[in-house]
């Protein structure tokens, strides 16, 4: 059963038709939208100050959200992918934006929609990863803008399978072992 606990007298929010595996970890100011899902090892920890997450958000496994106490907390938009081990740490993502496998996103940046940070990135406290681009590298640098086939077939696509994912387990804690 995953965890799930309040902070300080703040319980997390889970929104409607949302996964959340039953090792992974939700606690304090959480606020979640719609169709989102906490995959497998992933921790959302609300507990320093809030974090916000719009619809169709999947974490997946083992990757953690977290805030600086007092001062950066973590919002995210809509269709946002946080790839496997994927650390995202006291800042701003706006809608449609993948963030890789393994990549760290550090306190007051902003990743603006439409945009990728790839696998293994490191994008340095402060950095503004503009719209429609892809920043890669330690520390991450633009390398390219994306195109919108790019945007359909990459950030939308994988956000879309999470979906399809998360129906798969559904039923999950009613089945039988």
């Amino acid at each position: 059963m995953a965890t799930i606990l309040p902070v300080l007298d703040k319980h997390p929010q889970l929104g409607s038709d949302c996964f959340i595996a039953p090792n992974a970890t939700i606690v304090g100011d959480v606020v979640m939208g719609n169709e989102c899902s906490i995959w497998f090892n992933a921790v959302v920890r609300g507990d320093v100050h809030y974090i916000k997450m719009g619809n169709k958000v999947n974490v997946q496994d083992g990757a953690v959200i977290h805030c600086t106490y007092e001062r950066n907390p973590t919002e995210i938009g809509n269709n946002v992918s946080i790839g496997h081990n994927a650390l995202v740490h006291g800042c701003k993502i706006m809608d449609n934006v993948l963030i890789g496998m393994g990549a760290i996103v550090m306190d007051r940046c902003e990743i603006h929609s439409n945009s990728i940070v790839a696998a293994g990135a490191v994008v340095l406290e402060g950095t503004v990863v503009e719209a429609g681009t892809i920043y890669a590298g330690i520390p991450a640098k633009k390398i390219k803008d994306i195109s919108q086939d790019t945007i359909h077939s990459e950030i939308e696509r994988i956000a879309n399978n999470y979906t399809k994912y998360a129906s798969w387990f559904k039923d999950v804690n009613e089945a039988p072992l």
